[in-house]
């Protein structure tokens, strides 16, 4: 079936069926013939022939850190409803936190007609990331870094950070901090920024040893949580970048005898589900993943569209959460 036979069997001519298919004028007579015929048959007409007539394809790249991320599937399950109410489908790019290949697949996005626009959970910018965003001929946004270049969207990690690591510091006088790499700005840099202007507020040092650095895993968290013990056994608190991180430092102050929050108080930041049901409660920080994710896709789509041109920064607010994992 195709567009010739529907215009023979609706009795109008093909130039009338590919307005009806198109939102064109057609007369409310024809309009109702061709609609009967297409119901009728089922026909659907070809993706890759509007492509090439239009040169759009209603796809939107969504590039990835890590599929099994809390946070990222909240972006995600933020990002996918408004894309599709607005007729695009979703094509999901995981790099499994290889920055490599986040660039790869912004070089392939770069191609002919492979999407009509990209969203990009950061959590490096590389001057590779920046020539490659460069040579997009489609709109980008950029969620969860703060970015000088592009329009972005982004968690106050600093001030968040800092408000939970204060709530830490008021029995904890000799913290501990386990954060995650630096060159992710967001989560490593700026994080570790907001827990130390915490402790400066409250007029405590920490020393280079009452700092590690793990992966964004339980186990890490763990092992990280269990070197701290050991080189710096006199903590009576851990602050952690993430609520997973938070989980491992739970499990092994746990195993290793140490109470919390009686001798070791813990924090995390991100508020997954599990925070609300570990033993004890975790205290963090709620971060609006969902809502960021909406808030990206939605600034995606008036790019596509035409009715946004300016770039723009969008600072996304943040809750504090008060558990058993503090005093």
């Amino acid at each position: 079936m195709d567009i010739n036979q529907i215009a023979q069997m609706a009795g109008v001519s093909r130039a009338t069926v590919s307005r009806y298919l198109n939102d064109g004028y057609v007369s409310q007579e024809k309009r109702a013939a061709i609609r009967r015929v297409i119901e009728k048959t089922g026909y659907v007409p070809s993706q890759h022939a509007k492509t090439l007539r239009t040169g759009k394809t209603n796809v939107v790249g969504i590039i990835i850190p890590k599929i099994n991320s809390a946070s990222v599937s909240r972006m995600v399950a933020g990002i996918t409803p408004v894309l599709n109410a607005a007729g695009y489908q979703v094509l999901l790019a995981n790099t499994d936190n290889d920055a490599s290949r986040e660039v790869d697949f912004l070089r392939l996005f770069s191609e002919k007609n492979q999407v009509d626009g990209v969203i990009l959970i950061a959590t490096v910018i590389t001057e590779e990331h920046r020539e490659a965003i460069s040579s997009l001929p489609v709109p980008i946004v950029v969620l969860d870094q703060d970015v000088d270049f592009r329009s972005c969207v982004f968690q106050n990690d600093y001030e968040g950070m800092r408000e939970v690591a204060s709530i830490a510091l008021r029995s904890a006088r000799h913290p501990a901090y386990i954060g995650v790499f630096e060159e992710d700005v967001a989560v490593g840099r700026m994080r570790r920024q907001g827990f130390l202007a915490a402790c400066a507020e409250a007029g405590v040092e920490v020393p280079e040893r009452a700092m590690r650095i793990a992966e964004f895993t339980v186990d890490s968290g763990y092992e990280q949580a269990e070197a701290l013990l050991e080189t710096y056994p006199e903590l009576d608190g851990i602050v952690c970048a993430t609520d997973s991180i938070a989980y491992g430092a739970l499990t092994c102050l746990r195993e290793y005898g140490h109470r919390v929050p009686e001798d070791v108080v813990v924090t995390g930041m991100d508020d997954s589900e599990i925070s609300q049901i570990v033993t004890p409660t975790l205290t963090t920080v709620h971060l609006h993943y969902k809502s960021s994710g909406a808030q990206t896709a939605r600034m995606l789509v008036g790019f596509m569209t035409g009715e946004e041109y300016v770039a723009r920064k969008v600072k996304m607010d943040y809750e504090v959460v008060a558990r058993n994992s503090t005093r």
